[in-house]
C-alpha cells in the first residue's frame, strides 16, 4: 500500500476538519447573515429552522455542499424539539465549536389585553427558554472536551423598557442576565459564554417598526462585526458601537427624563395590527 502520510490533505478532509457552528434562527435575518459570514470564513454549518424545507431550499440556492452545511428541523419554543436537533447535529456532524442562539421574536403588547399575555408567554418561550434549551445539549460534552463557545443574541432593548415593547425588552434583559449567570457557571471549564446586543438591524423583525431607528445597519454588516467580536472572545458587546453609547446614556438617564423622552414614541405593532 502506498504511503500517503506526507501528502497534503484533500479538500474533503480539510472540510471535515473545519470548525463547526450550530446556528438557530437561520431561516432569516441575523441568523441567516451569520450563517453566510461563517460559511465565507470556511466553517462547517449546522443550521436550525422551524421551516426546514424552506431553509434547505435557501442553502441549495447558495450552492453550499452538504459536507459543509446540514439543516435541522426544530422549534426552539419546544425544548424537546431543539434538544433533539442538537443531538442529531452531534450524531451527524460532531460536537460544534460554536453555538449561536439567534432565534427570536419581537411583537408589541398591551398588558390590558388578555391575548397579549399569550404573546408574552410565547416571546419568553422562544427568546429565553429556547435559548437555554439550545445550549443545554452541548454544555456537558463541551465541558468534557474543555472547549466551546456559546453565544446568546440579546438586544439593546435589554437596557431599558420601551412603551409597548414590554415582552421583548423583558425577554432580552433576561437573555443578558441568563448569559451572565451561565458565564460564571462555566468559568474555568474552557467553555466561553458571549452576549451580543444588536442595535437596529435591517431584518424582517425591524421593518415593521413605527418609530425612528438610529444607526440602522444591514444584516451582513452586523454579521461581519459580530464575527470579529466572537473570534476575539469578547464576553459582551453592542453592535454598532454607537448604540452602545446611546444605551449607556439611557441607562443613567433619570426615570423622569426617560419617561418624558419616551412619551408619544411609536409603539411596536401588536399581533394582528397593521404595521
Amino acid at each position: 500500500m502506498a504511503d500517503t502520510s506526507s501528502l497534503p490533505p484533500s479538500p474533503r478532509s480539510e472540510r471535515a476538519n473545519a470548525p463547526l457552528a450550530f446556528i438557530t434562527g437561520a431561516s432569516s435575518g441575523i441568523g441567516q447573515a451569520l450563517a453566510c459570514r461563517y460559511h465565507r470564513a470556511g466553517w462547517r454549518l449546522a443550521l436550525v429552522g422551524r421551516h426546514a424545507d424552506d431553509l434547505r431550499a435557501w442553502v441549495q440556492a447558495q450552492g453550499w455542499p452538504t459536507e459543509r452545511c446540514q439543516v435541522y428541523s426544530a422549534d426552539v419554543a419546544v425544548p424537546a424539539s431543539i434538544i433533539a436537533g442538537a443531538h442529531a447535529c452531534m450524531a451527524q456532524q460532531g460536537l460544534p465549536d460554536l453555538v449561536i442562539a439567534s432565534a427570536g421574536i419581537s411583537i408589541g403588547m398591551d398588558t390590558a389585553e388578555r391575548g397579549d399575555l399569550d404573546v408574552m408567554a410565547r416571546t419568553f418561550a422562544i427568546n429565553n427558554v429556547g435559548m437555554a434549551a439550545t445550549f443545554h445539549a452541548f454544555i456537558r460534552p463541551m465541558r468534557e472536551r474543555g472547549s466551546g463557545t456559546l453565544v446568546g443574541i440579546a438586544s439593546v432593548a435589554a437596557i431599558r423598557g420601551l412603551p409597548g415593547h414590554g415582552a421583548y425588552c423583558a425577554s432580552k434583559s433576561g437573555v443578558v442576565s441568563y448569559c451572565e449567570s451561565l458565564r460564571g457557571e462555566l468559568r474555568g471549564t474552557g467553555v466561553r459564554v458571549l452576549t451580543v446586543l444588536p442595535g437596529f438591524i435591517d431584518t424582517p423583525l425591524t421593518r415593521g417598526n413605527r418609530y425612528p431607528m438610529p444607526f440602522l445597519m444591514s444584516a451582513p454588516d452586523f454579521a461581519d462585526r459580530a464575527f470579529r467580536a466572537i473570534q476575539a472572545g469578547r464576553s459582551y458587546f453592542v453592535i454598532p458601537w454607537q448604540m452602545g453609547v446611546v444605551a449607556k446614556l439611557l441607562r443613567i438617564l433619570p426615570n423622569s427624563w426617560f419617561d418624558r423622552a419616551m412619551q408619544g414614541r411609536g409603539r411596536k405593532a401588536r399581533e394582528g395590527e397593521n404595521r
